[in-house]
């Protein structure tokens, strides 16, 4: 039995700002919200670090909703990875030592191999930096670099500024040898063209690329940036340099590779790892190898992960179904993702005593030609919903001012908050005779910076706070002595319902005790 029933509204899209300019939350009619904001009220975080994201970061729906209803920051790869660099702790993770022992333990040989940038969309040059230190403090005796060239999420032609930098660090920390230099055309192919695959493990296993000294390297690679049209080689296309053919792939080789980012891995480590899918003309395979991977790149690989995914345990809907409470969510076709999947901690399963509404989005080209979506329908469910007794929780989404606000139709988004402010009145109402704690946040911000200062329409997410309200009961917010954010959701709304607050969340409760 819930002390309190909860009812969680998300708004999405739905920030914080004091300038009226291009605030269609502020320009639009809103008197529920309004009124709401005068009651108890707080405002948190839902970008950056607050929800696992790098550090200034503009938070999205996806991790939004996954923040609210684990009830905890998780961090996303690079910024686990960043953390465990900074923290000192790489060197110590479970998988990291595996690895390293198993180079020491076998032939003392030891490659990673991944994207060199500082991109840090596949990966970053710094956590390879970090590995190779991590590499000599063990002990291992022979530590080699395969370079894969950026030039998609980096300049062009910047690769060379790469070289350097990774070869300063080398003569830096005394240790490590590149052994080969290739463009990520080749290395990382995702659409299964397996001869450009091939090209990359013909170098990597066979030293199969043009032979060059490493003090010649930066000169080579800017001689090819040099080339006549149609034969010159950006990084994205360097055909193989082969730098010391004592780093080629061999039998009992322990083998890293350090993108963060799964989905340009597959192959090659698949080819390395388990079996090419491509002709080998007749060549004997290295064998007995030790693979690792620095992320889960396909759930079928067998092969150590130095930061594993690890999917959270005792959600909200997790923990309520194990309470034996009843809970409801809903939300329209665009969003119904959010308040089931992401909701749940990123599972697709539906937990017992977990029932779930989806309202039909519209049927137009773009959302602003029917601005308020379908939250008259979503607020229509809600309040049957809350009407039949059944649920101790419910919850759902709005879309509309995240939906409008990227079509980045100014008025429309008005109408769009407007409608939204609305809908959240009929809940409001209907919360207010059934007994019910009203809870409404936001996943991020948009609808309120829609034109930029040179009178440009804005699309994009913000990195604004978010509102969070409370109404009904005799409950009072705290006043948070932390950067209260969207992980701290979670927690209030479960001590609002009396049922304890699982040891795994890390946000806290913001009631007033």
């Amino acid at each position: 039995m819930a002390k309190s029933k909860v009812c969680l509204i998300v708004i999405d899209g739905w920030g914080i700002s004091e300038n009226k300019h291009g605030n269609a939350i502020l320009n639009a009619d809103t008197p529920v919200m309004d009124e709401l904001s005068h009651g108890e009220y707080l405002t948190l975080d839902a970008s950056g670090l607050s929800v696992g994201l790098p550090e200034g970061l503009m938070g999205n729906s996806e991790v939004g909703h996954f923040t609210i209803g684990t009830g905890r920051v998780v961090y996303q790869d690079i910024v686990g990875i960043n953390l465990a660099i900074t923290n000192k702790t790489l060197g110590s993770m479970p998988s990291v030592v595996e690895a390293m022992n198993s180079a020491k333990n076998k032939n003392g040989r030891v490659h990673f191999l991944g994207l060199v940038s500082d991109g840090g969309v596949h990966s970053h040059i710094e956590h390879l930096k970090a590995l190779l230190v991590v590499a000599k403090e063990a002990g291992i005796g022979h530590t080699y670099v395969h370079f894969f060239a950026d030039g998609r999420d980096t300049a062009p032609t910047s690769g060379v500024n790469y070289v350097r930098e990774l070869k300063d660090h080398l003569e830096h920390i005394h240790y490590g040898v590149l052994a080969t230099v290739m463009g990520r055309y080749y290395a990382m192919d995702r659409d299964k063209r397996y001869e450009r695959t091939k090209i990359a493990f013909d170098a990597l296993t066979k030293g199969v690329g043009e032979r060059v000294q490493v003090d010649n390297l930066i000169k080579t690679i800017e001689e090819r940036y040099g080339w006549p049209e149609g034969k010159r080689e950006s990084d994205e296309f360097l055909k193989p340099i082969i730098l010391d053919t004592e780093g080629m792939i061999r039998d009992n080789d322990t083998v890293v590779f350090i993108n963060f980012r799964s989905d340009r891995m597959r192959q090659i480590v698949e080819a390395v790892g388990i079996r090419p899918q491509f002709p080998t003309d007749g060549c004997v395979l290295p064998q007995n190898l030790s693979v690792f991977t620095m992320t889960e790149y396909n759930k079928d690989f067998p092969f150590p992960i130095l930061f594993p995914v690890k999917t959270p345990i005792n959600t909200v809907a997790e923990w309520l179904s194990l309470k034996g409470l009843a809970q409801y969510h809903c939300a329209e076709t665009e969003k119904y993702a959010h308040v089931t999947f992401f909701f749940n901690g990123g599972q697709e399963k539906q937990f017992p005593l977990e029932d779930r509404c989806l309202v039909p989005s519209p049927r137009v080209p773009t959302y602003d030609l029917q601005p308020e979506m379908s939250c008259h329908g979503v607020a229509e469910k809600m309040v049957e919903a809350i009407k039949s007794g059944k649920y101790p929780f419910l919850m759902c989404n709005f879309a509309p001012p995240d939906m409008v606000g990227h079509t980045g139709v100014y008025q429309a988004t008005i109408v769009a908050c407007a409608a939204t402010d609305r809908a959240i009145g009929a809940i409001k109402k209907a919360c207010e005779e059934n007994g019910y704690v009203l809870l409404i946040t936001a996943d991020h911000g948009n609808a309120e910076v829609m034109i930029d200062e040179e009178g440009n329409p804005v699309t994009k997410h913000t990195t604004c706070r978010v509102p969070f309200c409370m109404h009904g009961g005799n409950f009072k917010f705290c006043k948070p002595l932390h950067n209260a954010g969207l992980s701290d959701v979670a927690p209030t709304l479960l001590d609002l319902m009396g049922v304890g607050i699982p040891s795994e969340m890390n946000g806290v409760s913001l009631l007033e005790k």
